[in-house]
């Protein structure tokens, strides 16, 4: 039955949790900003834009900020009754601190399994999503900025240079553009007193109305001598329209990044490294049939047969010689036969080259999937082991608030993170089984976790001041001064 001090202990842990995952969340989507500001700063990114990049980079950095926010929240939780007395009310009432725990235990097995269902469902749309809008932001031009006194060259086969503008950006002033569109250099000039610079209608060009100016282009000369032939042309009034579809954003299609095994769930994974399994096993026989017909021996009876039947114990026993057996071969024919087995040892060398570089990649392709596969796994249990080692340690040290609870978190929060890191690149790089890498840093914590919920039943003192002090007073008791 569920009691008023259950709903206590869970309405006191839903508003800090709420709290500090959202901070949490802010904190690692600026983190992301900072380290991609370089390449997104300048491309002249719209607010709808700008709205699905932090919406969807902020959906795949919840696995980082779940955990991290249960921990925080937990210790302030249990820290805060702690530094209340309410803990020692209710352990003074006979119920113990496993008991006190269970509802927040419920809670966060539901948080949990949501989490599951979050990372396996929507983390791996959300990744396709983020990583392929930020490919294209990141490959995407900087938007065109024609500033007074500068060549521009953002456009394509043209330089243009504005002597100055106004305040609206519209009127122009000695302009001067240098036309090599054709790669024959700047056979095309154009220069205007005055003008104005203005987009189309539908945004896909960008006019130049140019007043008062001259255009030059220089030619082969049509009699077919080496002079150039020049024109030059006077305008009062010339409209000249650049292409701007190069500045648009061109979305890539996502299709080519769902083999990606970020972008899987946990029934395509298994799939994925069900068929590498297979196909692993296919590897010998696919070598042996690649190899086979490269790989022969000729007989002093001229017979021939392969290594293949030779193998399968087909053929008769090889006949042994107590010489070479390129000594047994004639003169006339002994270089042929060289050139023969070479050849034939190249391209075997070259087959196997070719299918070791495939083995390996796909090796490592298995691996990357396997230790995706299990990453789906442990964010649920990140969640269940950070609050079994959160709520004891607020218990301990009985502070509330921000200062030492957040201290505390972020140091433990720390150790999980290097130690998970640790064990994925171990499991990347092969010198562990992706499921001891990936669950390192459970199985290591655990431990830990029932430590401390030992400590907090037994209402110990580590993390107070006054438990030092005594154990100092006490050490210091052993060593008698002597008075002068």
């Amino acid at each position: 039955m569920i009691k008023k001090l259950d709903i206590l202990i869970v309405r006191s842990f839903i508003g800090p949790f709420i709290v500090t995952f959202f901070v949490t969340l802010f904190v690692l989507v600026m983190q992301f900003f900072w380290l991609y500001m370089d390449e997104l700063i300048g491309k002249g990114l719209s607010i709808w834009m700008i709205i699905q990049l932090l919406a969807f980079i902020s959906t795949t950095l919840v696995p980082m900020a779940l955990p991290l926010s249960i921990l925080l929240a937990s210790i302030m939780t249990f820290g805060a009754l702690g530094e209340n007395f309410e803990l020692v009310a209710i352990k003074c009432a006979g119920i113990s601190l496993l008991r006190f725990m269970r509802p927040l235990f419920y809670f966060i097995l539901v948080i949990a399994i949501g989490a599951f269902l979050f990372n396996n469902n929507v983390i791996p749309v959300a990744n396709l999503k983020a990583l392929s809008l930020l490919y294209d932001l990141r490959n995407s031009k900087p938007a065109l900025n024609i500033r007074e006194g500068q060549f521009n060259g953002d456009i394509t086969g043209f330089s243009i240079r504005v002597g100055s503008k106004s305040k609206d950006g519209r009127n122009i002033k000695n302009i001067l553009i240098y036309d090599h569109s054709n790669g024959a250099g700047n056979e095309k000039i154009v220069l205007a007193n005055a003008g104005e610079m203005f987009p189309s209608e539908d945004k896909q060009y960008l006019i130049f109305r140019l007043k008062d100016g001259w255009r030059y282009e220089e030619s082969a000369n049509k009699n077919g001598s080496q002079n150039m032939e020049q024109k030059r042309i006077y305008f009062k009034t010339w409209d000249k329209a650049f292409d701007l579809s190069g500045f648009k954003l061109n979305r890539t299609n996502e299709d080519l990044f769902k083999s990606a095994y970020q972008m899987m769930n946990v029934n395509q994974l298994s799939a994925g490294i069900d068929s590498m399994q297979r196909s692993h096993m296919r590897l010998t026989e696919n070598v042996r049939g690649y190899i086979g017909p490269y790989l022969s021996y000729i007989a002093v009876d001229s017979e021939k047969k392969t290594l293949v039947a030779l193998v399968h114990k087909q053929a008769e026993p090889v006949r042994k010689y107590d010489t070479s057996f390129i000594q047994l071969v004639k003169d006339s024919m002994r270089s042929r036969v060289m050139e023969f087995a070479a050849g034939h040892l190249r391209n075997a060398k070259n087959l196997m080259d070719v299918t070791s570089s495939d083995n390996t990649i796909q090796h490592e392709n298995y691996i990357k999937f396997q230790i995706e596969w299990h990453r789906k796994f442990t964010l649920s249990f990140a969640c269940i082991l950070l609050f079994l080692i959160g709520a004891p340690l607020g218990a301990i040290i009985r502070k509330g608030g921000i200062g030492m609870p957040m201290v505390i978190a972020v140091g433990f929060f720390v150790v999980y993170y290097i130690i998970s890191i640790t064990g994925e690149k171990l499991a990347s790089t092969g010198k562990m089984p992706p499921w001891a890498g990936m669950w390192m840093a459970t199985s290591m914590l655990l431990p830990i976790a029932f430590i401390l919920i030992n400590q907090a039943r037994n209402d110990s003192q580590i993390f107070t001041k006054e438990w030092y002090l005594r154990n100092w007073n006490k050490l210091r008791g052993l060593f008698p001064t002597t008075k002068k």
